[in-house]
Order: structure tokens, then sequence, then C-alpha cells
């Protein structure tokens, strides 16, 4: 899949500014939920408002936005600064942020394994792997031509620098 191939490097460097929380320590944990929802609030917004569920009929289901709200609100932060969206004017650019927030979720999954069983964990336990193969699909059909392809990388890209640059900001601050 192309998106997967361009974007590995984006991918890794997530990865990589995420991987500084240790999801077994509970004021890392909350770090860790406040820069994922600095990112990906925005980015469900934008995606809300670019009209997604023209694209994926099941988008409030695939919204997080409750859980990670919910998860934040259980461990008594209410504050959250949250970053740009990027903007999605097609559906092309809509795919790509998708590509990238579904992908979250999948990863979420293993994650969900390093959370304390006290925690709240319901925004990294909300894995659903049919919907994962059913957007590799649609990309795969709406993505034929070089201008979509450019145009949801670029958004991919957009979306996965929005992830690292909340994860750089919220990496120095910790909550007690």
């Amino acid at each position: 899949m192309l998106l997967r191939e361009s974007t590995r490097p984006d991918h890794d460097r997530v990865d990589a500014a995420f991987a500084r929380f240790d999801l077994g320590d509970p004021v890392d944990y909350r770090a860790f939920l406040l820069a994922q929802a600095s990112a990906l609030l925005p980015i469900e917004a934008a995606l809300t408002a670019a009209g997604v569920q023209e694209v994926v009929c099941d988008w409030p289901q695939r919204q997080r936005a409750s859980r990670i709200l919910a998860d934040l609100a259980d461990l008594g932060l209410g504050t959250l600064r949250a970053l740009e969206a990027p903007q999605l004017d097609s559906t092309a650019q809509m795919l790509g942020a998708l590509y990238v927030v579904e992908g979250s979720r999948l990863g979420g999954a293993m994650l969900a394994r390093r959370v304390p069983a006290h925690l709240p964990c319901r925004f990294l336990s909300d894995a659903d792997s049919s919907r994962w193969r059913s957007l590799v699909a649609l990309i795969d059909h709406e993505l034929a031509s070089p201008a979509s392809q450019a145009a949801a990388l670029a958004s991919a890209r957009a979306a996965f620098a929005l992830f690292e640059a909340a994860a750089h900001a919220q990496a120095g601050v910790r909550v007690p």
C-alpha cells in the first residue's frame, strides 16, 4: 500500500516520540493521553467538518473523541490544548487523515496491554480490525490517480506531524 510505504518515516518518528511515555506509570500515561487527545480531537473535528460521513458510513462508530475524553475525565484532567488540524478539502485528503487515525487505533490495542488495570483504558481498547480492512479497501479503490494519491499522502503526513508535535509538546509536561 502506497500510504504505508511512503509514510514509514513519519510513522517511525511518531512511534519514537510516543515511546518516551511509560504507560505503566500513571503520570506518564496521563501525559500520553493528553498528547493523543491534542492531535486526535482536531483531526476528528476536521474530518467531521469535511463531511467524512459521506465517505465512510460508519464514521460515528469510528470516532474516539468520547472515549479519550472519558478517560481523561476519569483521571481528573479536563484542560486540553488541542492543536490546529489540517485542512481536509477532498475525499483523498480525508482518507489520508483516516489512515493515520485508524492506524493509531490498531496500535492502541498493543499499547493497552501496558496500562495498569486500575487506569481507564477505553481509548486504547477500541480496536476493530474489520474497520481497518474496510478502510484499506476503500483507500485502494479511491486513490487510483496520482493526484489523489499525492493528496492523501500529504494529508497523512500532516496528521502524523500533528501527532508528533503533540507528543513532543507533552513529553516535558508531567501532570501529577
